[in-house]
């Protein structure tokens, strides 16, 4: 079937928090010894969000929005 790139055959996993600080706890905690593709800060549509593939290589989106 030809070769795979394993950075392009996973999934995402999203949550959605209740607070800013709850963004940062899970951001922080799960991040640590893995790759930050988006800082976790104020994005241009409004909510805080941020990226990162963990040490697991598992690829997360922390958001919170407050509307």
């Amino acid at each position: 079937m030809g070769p795979v790139n394993e950075n392009e055959n996973r999934s995402k996993i999203a949550v959605s928090t209740e607070s800013r600080e709850e963004a940062d706890q899970l951001f922080n905690g799960l991040s640590v010894g893995g790759n930050i593709e988006v800082p976790i800060c104020d994005s241009p549509w409004g909510a805080y969000f941020g990226m990162f593939r963990d040490k697991f290589g598992i690829e997360w989106i922390i958001e919170f929005d407050s509307k």
